[in-house]
């Protein structure tokens, strides 16, 4: 990838090469025929490519962002194209009172959530621990874990058997990298989340699962890595390239879906070949 620097949270428009979210790939068969998914992050990277994939099952969508406007409305466009309605929210979840609108906004506008992906998330690439600031650490922790917490807890009183809570978690979440510090910290969080929430929630029959994607190409990467990570990245994975969006969305479906009904408290790999443990 060549160094393309942004501001964060990125734009996908100004990426080179372009991502593919699935807009002419993904088909859908019916999956989440009239569910209603709400997903923080959805204007672009993989939550872009989540929403496709959802409106091709069947699923209306409420899509929350921060203030990418044009991104959004591109996501929209989409999903309107499948069929299915797009409703757009944009707001910061950092703030508790955002989560718990976007909560009341979804159930005004549908009238149920059946699914709750968690996907926003914020990091900064740093060589120091020293160069992270208060400020970032704590914008780090509030957008990736807090705003999870609220949205999840916000979410459950509205929940009924069979319905989904998914987490984006990260490879990161067991390979931390030295300069992502925070950022990999809320990922390891994400998925012990995932993973005591799926067994708390289980008898009432909610299911709680993560996906840990590796390297994808989102507006995300140029705006928070410094210039020899973009150049190289992906490069240092099995595959030796980095993911498209479009390939981790899948696993959003599956984990959303019927086929999944004895999978809770799970983290899918998505990560080009690099193992787990």
């Amino acid at each position: 990838m060549k160094y393309q620097p942004q501001t964060p949270p990125g734009t996908t428009d100004r990426l080179d090469p372009q991502p593919d979210h699935g807009e002419s790939s993904y088909q859908g068969s019916g999956k989440l025929t009239d569910r209603i998914a709400l997903i923080t992050g959805g204007d672009s990277g993989i939550g872009r490519a989540v929403a496709i994939a959802y409106a091709r099952e069947g699923a209306d969508v409420l899509i929350s962002y921060l203030d990418e406007h044009n991104d959004a409305r591109e996501t929209a466009h989409w999903v309107e194209q499948a069929g299915r309605r797009a409703v757009l929210v944009p707001g910061d979840i950092q703030e508790a009172s955002h989560c718990r609108s976007l909560i009341d906004r979804t159930i005004a506008e549908f009238g149920r959530l059946d699914i709750l992906v968690n996907n926003a998330a914020y990091q900064m690439a740093q060589s120091s621990l020293e160069d992270v600031s208060d400020e970032e650490w704590s914008r780090t922790m509030r957008t990736n874990l807090d705003a999870m917490f609220y949205l999840s807890k916000a979410a459950l009183p509205h929940l009924k058997r069979g319905a989904s809570i998914l987490n984006t978690t990260s490879v990161n979440s067991s390979i931390a990298p030295p300069f992502l510090v925070a950022y990999s910290a809320t990922k390891a969080g994400i998925a012990n989340f995932t993973a005591s929430l799926g067994q708390l929630v289980a008898e009432r029959g909610i299911r709680v699962n993560c996906v840990a994607p590796g390297p994808i190409w989102t507006p995300l990467i140029p705006a928070t890595m410094q210039r020899e990570q973009v150049e190289s990245f992906g490069a240092q994975v099995p595959m030796k390239r980095p993911g498209q969006p479009a390939e981790v969305a899948p696993v959003f479906v599956f984990l959303a879906s019927d086929a999944a009904s004895y999978v809770t408290g799970a983290r899918y790999e998505v990560t080009g070949g690099v193992p787990m443990l």
